[in-house]
């Protein structure tokens, strides 16, 4: 009885502490608020599947409507803002291929704030053993792919150019191909460019503004903060060839680099990076 009040008392005394401690420990501040988004995505995850097995059946890209609409309340939990500009551009007809900068585990707050409808993401195939998150990702629709197996990625992509065709659906694409949460962008990979180009469908650049100011994991950073997202025009690829691919992501890139740059207030040095 007495190890259960003891318990009780110590639990009540961290609760009344945890502001404090947040207060003057950077560290604690960004575990308790990382652990915080990871219980989140956990609890609502395991939630939202038996919802969209009810309300949809198993596994399809209508799924992400309802999922949209769980993961954009998680913004209210960190204090974060979202400025959305160019949402038109998504107007295309037919299929087309998404790209934009991969930052951070947030990623996601950011990928539901904009998401199309009848759009499927492309993801690492390890994401599908996360548990419920990596269930109500599958039931989802997003398509995996193993990083680590060049030709079991190229059949992949090959089967995503058939599925865009078949039920004209968005591909969204991290061309980074892995987080980067520096401020800049790394160099593209050309998978999503050789798929535009195969399957003749425009690109359509999606830049998110840098999270440094308020998330830095290195800096133990985690607070609340304002991100910017700018979705620029469609790039076309009809009549290009598998011979323009490397222009096509080198065009794109710049686009999205120098957008970045602007969006996170550093527009001098987009231009000495030209």
């Amino acid at each position: 009885m007495e190890l259960g009040w003891l318990l009780w008392g110590a639990a009540v005394l961290l609760l009344l502490l945890l502001p404090v401690l947040m207060e003057l420990s950077p560290a604690v501040n960004f575990v308790l608020r990382i652990g915080f988004y990871y219980l989140l995505c956990v609890v609502c995850s395991a939630l939202t599947a038996p919802v969209c097995l009810l309300v949809n059946g198993g596994r399809t890209v209508k799924n992400m409507r309802i999922i949209k609409t769980v993961v954009k309340t998680f913004k209210y939990f960190f204090g974060l803002r979202f400025e959305v500009k160019g949402l038109e551009n998504f107007e295309v007809e037919g299929p087309a291929i998404i790209v934009s900068n991969h930052q951070s585990i947030l990623d996601m707050m950011g990928l539901m704030e904009v998401l199309p409808d009848d759009c499927v993401q492309v993801g690492k195939k390890e994401l599908m053993y996360a548990g419920t998150v990596g269930l109500i990702i599958y039931l989802g629709g997003v398509i995996f792919i193993n990083r680590k197996s060049t030709t079991s990625a190229k059949m992949v992509m090959a089967e995503v150019a058939k599925t865009m065709a078949t039920d004209n659906v968005k591909v969204w694409v991290y061309p980074e191909g892995t987080r980067n949460c520096t401020g800049d962008l790394l160099p593209f990979k050309k998978g999503a460019f050789h798929l535009a180009v195969q399957a003749q469908v425009p690109v359509i650049p999606v830049v998110y503004s840098s999270f440094t100011t308020f998330y830095n994991p290195k800096k133990n950073l985690f607070t609340s903060g304002k991100i910017k997202v700018e979705v620029l025009p469609p790039i076309e690829t009809k009549g290009l060839t598998s011979d323009d691919v490397s222009d096509l992501t080198d065009r794109c890139f710049h686009a999205m680099r120098e957008t970045l740059f602007r969006l996170s207030g550093r527009p001098s040095e987009a231009k000495d990076s030209s």
